[in-house]
């Protein structure tokens, strides 16, 4: 047991800007995790008479996301390299976001908000000028389907001047650890709106509360690099700047705010699986052209 939840802690700090969820009594869930609020009409779910009353649990280091440095404390190294990673990370999505929506953050709402996350993690402005000059290099975007052990599904999004070149990385590193590119996996995956917003000071009722009054489908916990603890709102990609809005209303200040793949489903692996799986999701995450992992694990389990 004490192998598998090591396991567990490396896999969550593993995640990188998009940690775990509020854990939840029911046994079932809202794509794309464990929801803690009454799903939509829309969605699917058991007859009204039947659903639980549904309790909100904060667990102190549940799933905390693909940052593998996030338990690395009080050493130098690690902690600058991991800065580097990050920034580096911002800079590749600072171009995707100027490739699809042009250069001008007031008219480009995704731009703006990656610019302010870089600014909330402290990224020099030398820096985020560059990263914007770079983007009329020439470069693609590209998201690979991949299996890992365990039978786990990934979407692995690159941005790359060389597709090829990047495929057979990204196919290597896979064989390596024990998976394999393989088409379908995106369709596990739903794109939905993410608000982020400080979670210190904010009780589990208040956060349900604060879900229900800005209109988000979810609400998830999760820690920044630092470990701080942060509240992640769910929401239909459409709806991403009312809730945004919503949430400025409220008092409260926003860390990101953008769109994220969210698994349909959760898969529990064993601890041998869930070691492969997070030394394949740290190799992976390392490759020069990759920008995000998004998974389908139950880091928990």
């Amino acid at each position: 047991m004490k192998g598998m939840a090591g396991a567990a802690v490396v896999l969550r700090a593993l995640r990188t800007l998009r940690p775990g969820t509020l854990a939840t009594t029911s046994g079932w869930f809202f794509a794309p995790a464990e929801s803690v609020l009454p799903p939509p009409s829309r969605a699917w779910c058991p007859p009204r008479s039947s659903c639980p009353v549904r309790a909100l649990q904060v667990s102190s280091a549940s799933r905390a996301g693909h940052n593998k440095w996030s338990k690395v404390k009080n050493i130098k190294g690690p902690k600058d390299e991991a800065r580097s990673r990050m920034f580096n990370k911002l800079t590749m999505m600072i171009r995707i976001a100027v490739r699809e929506g042009g250069p001008n953050p007031e008219m480009n709402i995704n731009l703006a908000q990656i610019l302010e996350q870089c600014r909330s993690k402290n990224m020099p402005k030398a820096s985020i000028e560059t990263a914007m000059k770079a983007a009329g290099k020439p470069a693609h975007q590209h998201m690979f389907e991949a299996r890992g052990p365990g039978g786990c599904l990934l979407l692995i999004e690159a941005l790359t001047d060389n597709h090829s070149r990047s495929q057979q990385d990204i196919k290597r590193l896979l064989i390596r650890n024990g998976g394999m590119l393989s088409e379908g996996a995106r369709h596990n995956f739903e794109k939905r709106g993410a608000v982020v917003v400080p979670g210190q000071n904010v009780s589990t009722e208040r956060a349900l509360e604060l879900a229900i009054e800005v209109g988000a489908e979810d609400v998830q916990e999760t820690e920044d690099e630092e470990e701080q603890p942060l509240l992640k709102f769910i929401c239909d990609t459409m709806d991403t700047g009312k809730v945004r809005a919503s949430l400025e209303q409220q008092g409260m200040t926003i860390t990101s705010a953008g769109l994220e793949f969210f698994p349909r489903t959760l898969l529990s692996l064993d601890e041998d699986n869930l070691n492969a799986a997070s030394m394949l999701i740290e190799t992976l995450t390392d490759c020069p052209d990759v920008v995000r992992v998004w998974d389908n694990i139950q880091a928990d389990s």
